[in-house]
């Protein structure tokens, strides 16, 4: 197995506070700047996986930049720099409590709702008569409030993150209207790519100087749902499973070992096999993504590189 990151514990110049997420960990300097680390950490069901996958962090992270760079022209973002595979560092923000999760299609956490018969998510309505999968006719925002670790998102609706405070009217206009945008452009760049981008989420937080600006990660597998386009129609009609390219693939297997996060469950058990197959497909979910080769870090000693990296850009 190849050296992986599971937890990290950097002392940087400045530093303040660390705060560790389902899969990244974030390094305030001096409440000015970010330095965020993608771990290889697996988080499916809002649990955390007991192992790590190989070279995860680096494809997160490495999307994510990417992404960010292809749509700062409509949404400005975070970023400062990208000074290792799996760090980036950017401005401090201030994040707002709510995922904006958008979905063109009814797939996923929508389709597992609509199936139990509810025609309402997030206070959007869904449509009589679709099957999985299928295209809403416009695509819908059912926002999420951000969990703490542990615990599980919960679906939103718009008029209740405004009436109970968590985001101003004004302000959640403008993350409704950069999240449209931002999956326009995530739309576009999917095609390109022979891809369909079927759902998403965004997060967004305010700098210091009070600019809403995107955050967090964008169009990566682990944010994102994404279908193969050639045979969607096809395989619609004929009422087959979409052939997908997300994070998805981990859900369904560990649905099929009893494991959906409920009380009570047990994480199957992950075979060093399992492991570097899910590897393998996160792989091919970053060279599907971006159209470009995957290349390898240097995974001999993570920690002192990552460290060599960032004191790096941090004494220029």
């Amino acid at each position: 197995m190849s050296n992986t990151i599971n937890n990290t514990a950097f002392n940087f110049p400045n530093q303040k506070s660390v705060y560790k997420g389902k899969v990244r960990e974030v390094y305030n300097l001096n409440d000015e700047i970010l330095v965020m680390i993608a771990s290889d950490r697996l988080s499916a069901f809002d649990v955390v996986m007991p192992k790590q996958i190989p070279f995860k962090g680096q494809i997160l992270n490495q999307i994510a930049s990417k992404m960010m760079e292809a749509t700062k022209d409509i949404v400005p973002n975070w970023i400062i720099a990208i000074p290792d595979p799996n760090v980036a560092i950017g401005y401090m923000c201030t994040p707002f409590k709510v995922e904006m999760v958008i979905r063109g299609y009814m797939s996923g956490h929508a389709a597992r709702e609509y199936k139990l018969g509810k025609r309402l998510l997030c206070g959007v309505s869904m449509p009589d008569g679709m099957q999985e999968n299928d295209k809403f006719r416009e695509p819908i925002i059912t926002p999420a409030t951000k969990a703490e670790e542990g615990d599980h998102d919960e679906d939103i609706s718009k008029e209740d993150i405004i009436s109970r405070g968590i985001v101003s009217k004004e302000d959640y206009e403008i993350l409704e209207n950069y999240t449209k945008a931002l999956f326009k452009r995530g739309t576009e760049i999917a095609a390109s790519r022979g891809l369909i981008l079927v759902d998403t989420k965004y997060e967004f937080g305010k700098t210091k100087e009070g600019k809403i600006v995107l955050i967090d990660e964008i169009h990566t597998p682990d944010s994102s749902r994404y279908f193969y386009a050639e045979g969607y129609e096809e395989r619609q009609q004929k009422g087959e499973a979409q052939k997908q390219l997300s994070k998805e693939f981990v859900r369904q297997w560990l649905i099929a070992n009893n494991f959906q996060g409920l009380e009570g469950q047990t994480v199957p058990e992950m075979t060093d096999e399992k492991i570097n197959e899910i590897s393998e497909r996160y792989i091919e979910l970053y060279e599907n993504i971006t159209g470009e080769s995957f290349v390898k870090s240097d995974v001999s000693d993570i920690m002192s590189r990552i460290e060599k990296n960032v004191l790096g850009f941090l004494n220029k």
